[in-house]
């Protein structure tokens, strides 16, 4: 069968159409629901909600898959670092004893915790894939505390949206909605593999986000910050991520 190009350009045009009211109808259920995220404008954002949206609606109880222990790879695949600042080097000399995590923002209570603090928190291990953005994988058994554990002893306010969290690295910061702060699987890491969190990993504290893709599950966490609004972090996108063409939520 024979189909014209007028046809074939109308059928384009109609179906572009149809897209585009898509991309409406599911922006207007994403603003209904409160499902916005951060990097919701420019060229992409349609797109950006829907993705949100849909994984909130659809998804926000699932779990991550684990593995058994005969899964673990062999040889995980630690990526490139940037040598450790001065002040790194200074707290891995020292054991890392004198390293802290700071609690702050919209929170009753600010914490200041050490790792010996974080250890007398309940802890939890999970069996785990790393997936990253470039296409590598590796599985591997994290050990640490929820997350909820910490934020439970703040006494955050109820309008808090995102938890903020940055690294010892002042560049490298990112955000997770309250979905991802209190689920089960979202853990302040310590530990992989039965030992100590090697410093290739990003001990000796990791923020880990099985559902999401691992560039938000960044190294050398010190700081989480609560609050309602992005606009006052960076550009106002939820992460530094963004500000390099990846997007806010990455979940998987």
């Amino acid at each position: 069968m024979t189909i014209s190009r007028r046809k074939l350009i109308t059928s384009g045009l109609a179906a572009a159409a149809v897209g585009v009211t898509g991309l409406a109808a599911a922006d207007r259920i994403a603003r209904r629901h409160g499902l916005i995220p951060p990097d919701c404008g420019g060229v992409f954002g349609p797109g950006e909600t829907l993705t949100y949206a849909a994984q909130r609606l659809i998804t926000r109880h699932s779990l991550a898959r684990e593995f058994p222990r005969s899964k673990i790879s062999e040889k995980p695949f630690a990526n490139a670092l940037a040598p450790p600042n001065d002040t790194f080097k200074k707290l891995q000399a020292g054991g890392f004893a004198d390293w802290r995590l700071v609690v702050d923002g919209m929170v009753n209570h600010p914490l200041s915790l050490s790792l010996a603090d974080l250890h007398q928190m309940p802890t939890h291990s999970q069996i785990t894939e790393v997936v990253c953005e470039e296409g590598w994988s590796y599985v591997a058994e994290w050990i640490g505390t929820p997350l909820y554990n910490v934020l439970n002893e703040t006494g955050l306010h109820p309008e808090t949206r995102y938890i903020v969290y940055r690294t010892i690295e002042p560049n490298l910061w990112g955000s997770i909605d309250m979905a991802d702060a209190f689920h089960p699987q979202t853990l302040l890491t310590q530990g992989m593999n039965n030992g100590d969190l090697p410093v290739g990993f990003g001990g000796p504290l990791r923020l880990r986000l099985p559902r999401q893709l691992g560039y938000k599950s960044l190294k050398f966490v010190t700081q989480i910050t609560a609050t309602d609004s992005m606009k006052k972090f960076g550009k106002g996108l939820g992460s530094v991520d963004p500000e390099y063409g990846y997007s806010w939520y990455a979940g998987i």
